[in-house]
């Protein structure tokens, strides 16, 4: 099969993931956007599995960021023990749930750039939080996204997540890109996986550059 043009492997792409997933949603469990920024924290490094195991008892106790703000470091580590750097997580989350109650009046600010001010949110979960939440053309760049969007040949050459978001957001247009965060990281967690990918299911094998270089 010939390798098709950036633009065309793009629009191909979109298409048929937009037929598998038309409605694609986070896999993390959430009830309003303290939760959503909450959970986006802890799974960095985590899977969605375990972040959801851990997050209803959480939730029950601090369910919004006044809460959470009254809670000490060490009440927060009791709740998120198992999932991954828990110590730094809590210290991260209390004092992301003290800035928001005095600096953003009680509600999650919702610019990449207000985020990014918070203790332990980096360019990736504020990316999240706006596409998720707020539908803003923002591409979160996880480990799976940026294995898959070099696999595929959606990006050439890339070695740092932030190169890998401008090469996406350069091809997708701003309506679908929160869909597309989801359709590729979706995409990599049970199709195009790290050690095996799972090419004999996949319908863009035909196109992708990573199975035609190995058929």
């Amino acid at each position: 099969m010939a390798k098709m043009k950036t633009q065309a492997l793009y629009d191909y792409c979109l298409q048929q993931w937009a037929k598998e997933m038309p409605s694609p949603e986070s896999e993390l469990h959430y009830q309003n956007a303290f939760q959503l920024l909450v959970a986006v924290m802890l799974s960095a490094q985590c899977t969605d599995k375990r972040v959801n195991l851990v997050t209803p008892a959480l939730f029950e106790a601090y369910p919004d960021a006044e809460a959470m703000s009254k809670a000490t470091v060490d009440d927060i580590l009791q709740h998120i023990s198992s999932v991954s750097y828990p110590n730094s997580k809590a210290a991260h989350l209390s004092a992301t749930a003290r800035k928001i109650m005095s600096d953003f009046n009680g509600e999650v600010p919702e610019t990449v750039e207000q985020l990014t001010t918070l203790p332990g949110v980096g360019r990736k979960t504020a990316n999240v939080v706006c596409a998720v939440l707020f539908g803003q053309p923002t591409m979160a760049v996880d480990t799976h996204i940026f294995r898959v969007a070099e696999r595929i040949g959606l990006t050439t050459g890339s070695r740092s997540p932030l190169q890998t978001e401008k090469q996406l957001v350069k091809h997708i247009s701003a309506d679908l890109i929160p869909k597309a965060h989801h359709w590729i990281l979706l995409h990599g967690r049970y199709t195009c996986t790290a050690r095996r990918p799972h090419c004999d299911r996949c319908n863009l094998a035909q196109h992708c550059r990573f199975y035609l270089h190995n058929s």
